[in-house]
Formats: structure tokens, sequence, C-alpha cells
């Protein structure tokens, strides 16, 4: 790993610390040969405080398994039928690939445990077939999950699950992992599979908005690989639920966990949720609200001198997050330049009442967005005092000067306040995967 690297995945650190992050991982994944260069990703992960729950399907391994002791499966995918021969091969199956699990983290010095979390009910007749054994994740002891999370121990999920009688049940293991990080309110859900994810005119989609995933489904779906339409779905459902991103990428390359979540660009497709739902345009009723949020920092110098004159008329390119119809924060995004087309984030304040809730992240987040939904390349944020926030929080690098547009520099050396120059390459398909 070069320094570069380094230096950009420490960025995202604070972001992801002490946070969830569950992974499934398709059996195919499971069956190739560079398997431990996934859990020596899944070890890096956890030396940052990420805590991991690992799920894990099992159907090339369930077929392998049924082919050599001559049983012919009714179902391998944990979505068809399930018989009682099949169930029996299914738990051999997926037995024998947790158990090289635990001892693929146990190499790399992680302390694991197989849990029996999914309490499953019989999944019924479907189509007028009878899904036997097949099984539907009915709820998740979080509880037992937490338990195990809070004592550093990364749990690993198999395909199945018990009823209130000790039953097991074959249950599909991308729906398991998504009603498992519903039930932990994890930050990531991320599918490693047989693919990067979806595409559109012959490139990879990097993210899509949950509802711009449900218009791609219904547009798409006869396109797609049915578990790729599967996983889209089970992103959407996990967004839906307090999840904030899903994503969907090639385990098989290397570093591809890494890859995905620690850079810009990722290698997959990201489904992320609305998470700005308390962020609107500003209106003429707030600017007495902002007015207040920014004085104190004009008074310490820690922004421009914004009058009251200044904000009317530029309240156009003000957004505020609102808590209860109370004005907790504030941001501006200001077009500078239409080509290459440039912009700048500034006026970023949050209200006392309201520090260290994530309020000025999620501003920096909905203005990333806004710069791309308006085909910004390259976004500003000038400062005199909230480096590290920019760099670390806001994965922001420092610049120089002759980076501005002409009509901004100017501005910049009539206000004589030596503000340093940070700026974020967004690109036409960037994404930040925070």
């Amino acid at each position: 790993m070069k320094a570069s690297d380094l230096r950009g995945i420490l960025n995202y650190v604070p972001a992801f610390r002490d946070k969830i992050f569950v992974i499934s991982i398709d059996s195919v994944v499971l069956s190739e040969e560079k398997l431990s260069n996934l859990f020596l990703d899944i070890s890096v992960l956890r030396s940052l405080n990420i805590k991991i729950v690992l799920v894990h399907g099992a159907a090339v391994q369930i077929s392998q398994l049924a082919s050599r002791l001559g049983v012919q499966p009714t179902s391998t995918s944990g979505r068809g039928a399930t018989d009682a021969a099949t169930l029996e091969v299914s738990l051999l199956a997926a037995s024998r690939l947790s158990q090289d699990i635990l001892e693929g983290l146990t190499d790399n010095d992680l302390r694991a445990a197989t849990t029996n979390a999914v309490i499953a009910h019989p999944l019924g007749i479907i189509g007028g077939e009878d899904m036997l054994r097949t099984g539907k994740v009915e709820r998740v002891d979080s509880w037992f999950l937490e338990t195990l999370l809070n004592q550093n121990i990364v749990p690993v999920q198999p395909p199945y699950g018990f009823d209130g009688d000790g039953n097991v049940f074959r249950v599909h293991s991308d729906n398991a992992a998504t009603e498992i990080a519903i039930a932990l309110r994890a930050a990531k859900l991320i599918f490693l599979t047989t693919s990067n994810g979806v595409m559109r005119d012959g490139r990879w989609i990097t993210q899509m908005s949950i509802g711009e995933a449900i218009d791609y489904l219904k547009k798409h779906r006869h396109e797609l690989d049915s578990e790729i339409a599967y996983r889209l779905e089970q992103g959407i459902r996990a967004c839906n639920n307090n999840v904030s991103r899903a994503h969907i990428l090639d385990g098989r390359q290397d570093e591809a966990l890494l890859a995905e979540i620690f850079s810009n660009d990722g290698i997959g497709t990201m489904i992320y949720a609305n998470e700005y739902t308390a962020i609107r345009k500003a209106m003429k009723k707030d600017l007495g609200a902002i007015m207040n949020l920014i004085k104190p920092m004009v008074e310490t110098q820690e922004l421009a001198n914004w009058s009251r004159e200044t904000v009317a008329s530029r309240l156009g390119d003000f957004y505020v997050f609102a808590i209860d119809r109370n004005i907790a924060g504030c941001v501006t995004l200001t077009l500078l330049q239409q080509e290459p087309k440039m912009a700048e984030m500034g006026c970023l304040c949050v209200a006392p009442g309201h520090e260290n809730q994530g309020i000025g992240r999620k501003l920096m987040l909905f203005s990333d967005d806004k710069a791309r939904e308006m085909g910004v390349q390259r976004l500003f944020s000038l400062s005199t005092n909230a480096y590290n926030y920019l760099e670390k929080k806001g994965g922001y690098t420092q610049g120089t000067l002759d980076m501005l547009p002409p009509e901004r520099l100017e501005k910049y050396n009539k206000s004589a306040r030596n503000s340093r120059i940070f700026y974020k390459d967004l690109g036409k398909d960037a994404s930040v995967r925070s």
C-alpha cells in the first residue's frame, strides 16, 4: 500500500470509527483462492475500530457437496424450495464454510464466533409451490450481535435461521444480511458478489439514490441477472430503513473492500439513503436565524464579514438544517465558473446547542451532492482555521491560489483574510463513499 493510499484511508477514519458494517459474502467469492486477501481487508477495517458482521452464502459449496453425496438438491440459492435432503446438505456445507471463515479470521488475529442470531419462520407456499424448509427472516437478535461486537468479536452468520422450537430453515444470505443491517442500524451494508454492480450505457454506475435505484430497477430488471436485481432490492430496502449506504461490488478483486470504502470513486455501485430530509433551501423567513448563527463566527473572524444585506442578497446560495422548524445549521453553495464548472462551499455553521451531532458533516455531504447535480467538477472551500475538519471530515485537499477562478481570486485578494484554499474534484461520476 502506497503512502498516498494510507492518507486517503485516514481521511475516512473519523467518520467510520465505531460504526457497524454488515458484509454479505457470495459463495463464489468464498470459493476463490485469494480469499486470504479478503480476511486481510477485514482485519484492516477492524484495526480502524469498525465493527464487522459477516454473513455468508453457500450455494456453490452446497452444489459441490450434493454432487459428491449423490443428492439432487431442490434448490441451492436459498430462494427456492428446500426439502429435507437439501437442508441436510446445506447445513453440512454451510457449517464447513463457517469454520473456514473462522480459521481465516483467526489467521489475522481476529476473534470471531458463529451465531444463531436469525429467527426465521417457513416461507410457506409461493405461486402454488410449498417452499418446505426454506425460511424467511422473522427478526434478528440484535442484542446478541451487539454484545459480541462490543466485545470485539466478529459475528459470522450462516445462511439459515431457527424458529422458537429450534427448527432450522434455509434463508437467503443477502436477505439475512439486510435484516441484520436494519436491526443494527448499520452504517453500511456491503454485498461482495461477482459483479461491480449495475451499468448504464456501458459504464458502471458508481452511485444511486434510493429513488434512482427504484427507477432503474423498474426500467432495467429484465436486463439484470436475477441475483443482482435481488441485491438492488435488498439495498433499497436497507436504505429505506435507516441504513446509510448499500454497496454492490466484485469481491474477487484484490483490495475490493478497501477500494470501495476508502476512495472517492469506489469500484462498485453504491445506493445511498436520503439523509438530507432536514436540509432545505433557505427562505426569507430564515434570514434572522441565519444571522444569529453566523454572527458569533464573524465576530471571532472564523467567517468573513457577512452583513445582513449580503446574506439577503445571496439567500439563494444558502441551505439550512432545520430541526422542529428551528435552524440548527447552514451552508452556502455558490457557482464560481461555468466552464469547467466550479463551485464553492462556504459559511458552514452549526448552532452551539447542536454541535457534535454530525450536522456539519451532513451539510458538507449535501453540498457535495448538490454540486454533482449541478455538474460541478471542482468544489472549493476557503478557511482560516477549519483545516482538519475540511480534510478529515470533508475529504478536501489543500490547494493553491492559482486554482481559483479569476473573479474569486480577485475577491480573495481584496478580503485580506489570507484563507487557505481547499478543493475536492467531484468528476462526472465521483462519489464520496461515506
